[in-house]
């Protein structure tokens, strides 16, 4: 009995352990794309759209060439749910493109925290789509995040940055596309709807970005692979994680990606959050978290 506490034990710290490393990654795609937002010196900062097609592209090309190393991790690519398969597509696309134009222009950590509202709306729409019921502790915790979303973007003060909608509109985009995930993972194998979903974003993402498109720097190229590359990274250790145990012990543990991305603030652009941001921060986090305890 013993060994298999410890067993499990060991498990569930490597499941933590793959979530944080997921969480670095994803923090470190929003410093990337904040990077290729910004103009530096003679070189025009990259648009948001153009942005978000490198992300896909190269995260695209990363996996298949995985498949192609690995062939017997290939999917079968049967009982494919294509309209889903569609909706996620491009409502993360959009979510994603909008987070990436929020981060050019605001503090990474106070675009992350707000991104944190898409649970509140993914926990709305699955009542009123997946029929899921709805309890005080969602009602509260959705006004705690609210606030706190509130407390950082601060409407109707000097410091109300209207990029910080961009923000707002990502975590709306994402939490819809996570409903379209939630259902795609009780039917599809994961590396199927990351393959699947990836292509799909190519082409859409790669599609649109040709109408802003504006030839890359040398270095510019070098981010948008390593942009790709990290994402892919960051989707391969969120799959490992939620292998090896249940979602509700490990989702919080994603959390840490606001830890990360205010540390790559501060390293990088001395950006340091001050006391209201650092409230709303935590009223928004607190409230993802109860949300994130309610679906165990």
């Amino acid at each position: 009995m013993d060994i298999e506490i410890k067993s499990d034990a060991r498990v569930i710290r490597t499941a933590l352990g793959f979530m944080i490393g997921a969480s670095a990654f994803l923090a470190g795609t929003s410093i990337i794309a904040k990077a290729l937002g910004i103009d530096w010196e003679n070189t025009e900062g990259l648009h948001a759209l153009q942005v978000s097609a490198g992300r896909f592209v190269f995260a695209c090309s990363a996996l298949w060439l995985f498949v192609a190393i690995q062939p017997q991790r290939r999917p079968s690519f049967q009982n494919i749910h294509w309209r889903w398969h569609l909706c996620r597509s491009l409502f993360g696309w959009i979510g994603v493109s909008a987070m990436f134009a929020a981060v050019a222009h605001m503090p990474v950590a106070e675009a992350t925290t707000i991104s944190f509202l898409s649970p509140v709306v993914t926990m709305g729409l699955a009542v009123l789509m997946l029929g899921e019921m709805l309890t005080l502790r969602k009602i509260v915790a959705a006004m705690m995040a609210l606030l706190g979303a509130v407390l950082i973007l601060r409407p109707g003060t000097d410091a109300f940055q209207m990029v910080g909608l961009f923000a707002v509109a990502s975590a709306v985009f994402l939490g819809i596309e996570a409903i379209f995930i939630k259902r795609l993972s009780d039917r599809e194998p994961a590396l199927q709807i990351l393959l699947i979903n990836n292509s799909i974003g190519a082409s859409v993402a790669g599609s649109i970005a040709l109408f802003v498109w504006q030839w890359p720097s040398g270095g510019q190229w070098g981010l948008l692979v390593l942009l790709g590359l990290v994402m892919a990274c960051a989707q391969a250790m969120f799959i490992q994680s939620m292998k090896r145990a249940e979602a509700s012990l490990v989702i919080p543990a994603m959390y840490s990606i606001l830890v990360f991305a205010a540390f790559y603030d501060f390293v990088l652009y001395e950006v340091v959050p001050d006391a209201i941001a650092a409230l709303g921060a935590l009223l928004v986090v607190s409230g993802a978290i109860v949300l994130a305890r309610q679906a165990r």
